[in-house]
């Protein structure tokens, strides 16, 4: 691993029983790039992210983040995963607590930062996503986009190293997707080390450096997304891209094409 790369995943496999899902996946991201995983359901894209921070515990393999290798039997999981944030389809906020402290729990409780600290770094995330109005707000207050928008600030408040992101838009109303890529947007132009498994085409051809195309357990085609989503070269590839870009199409599609 060279000391640009943030992940390493090496031939990873996962089998849920008879069910292989993962068949040797391989692949690198480099501090401050951004790449988006496209594909059909079930093609292996969320549980590979799952692995990547260990929330799946694969068959063989193995991934490293930040050069710690996660996959090792003695490595501090809980100190390694505090340099990954992970955002999901659902927004696993607390219910029962305001914006504000949904945001300073982990804070607190991880990284034992003090309430008066913890506010402050919070207060400055919750800017970031334009939702600074909403600290006392609870998540049923909340619509869908401003949910994950919290999420999303709630994940940065922990300082990480890479931020994942799980289809982050796919629970979401058309309407209110927008505002959640455009958070993301930002993230990516400042810099930020995300790998994302998205099904907005429009936004992993504008933001990402590097497209993975998988199907079946297998990462199939990859490369810049002019190459990938714009002149792709496998059949599987092509089939996929036909389905999501062609507006009569029902399926799931970037309400921007």
């Amino acid at each position: 691993m060279s000391d640009n790369t943030v992940i390493e995943v090496s031939e990873l496999h996962k089998a849920f029983g008879d069910l292989q899902v993962l068949r040797g996946v391989d692949l690198r991201v480099e501090r401050g790039e951004v790449v988006c995983i496209i594909g059909p359901s079930g093609s292996g894209k969320s549980t590979l992210l799952r692995c990547v921070n260990m929330l799946e515990q694969p068959n063989a393999g193995r991934v490293s983040v930040d050069g710690v290798d996660l996959t090792d039997p003695d490595v501090d999981i809980d100190a390694a995963r505090r340099r990954i944030g992970m955002v999901f389809q659902s927004f696993n906020l607390f219910g029962h607590l305001n914006v504000l402290d949904n945001l300073t729990v982990a804070q607190r409780k991880v990284l034992k930062r003090d309430k008066e600290n913890a506010e402050t770094v919070a207060r400055a995330n919750l800017t970031k996503v334009g939702l600074s109005e909403k600290e006392k707000s609870f998540p049923n207050q909340l619509s869908g986009g401003q949910q994950q928008r919290v999420a999303i600030a709630r994940a940065l408040s922990m300082d990480p190293d890479v931020m994942l992101f799980d289809e982050p838009t796919s629970a979401l109303d058309p309407e209110l997707v927008g505002d959640v890529l455009g958070v993301m947007r930002q993230l990516a132009d400042e810099g930020m080390t995300m790998l994302v498994v998205t099904h907005e085409m429009q936004f992993a051809r504008d933001v990402a450096d590097k497209v993975l195309f998988m199907d079946g357990g297998v990462i199939v085609e990859q490369g810049d997304p002019e190459q990938v989503i714009g002149a792709p070269q496998h059949e599987r590839t092509k089939s996929f891209l036909a389905r999501v870009l062609d507006p009569t199409h029902h399926g799931p599609s970037d309400p921007a094409l």
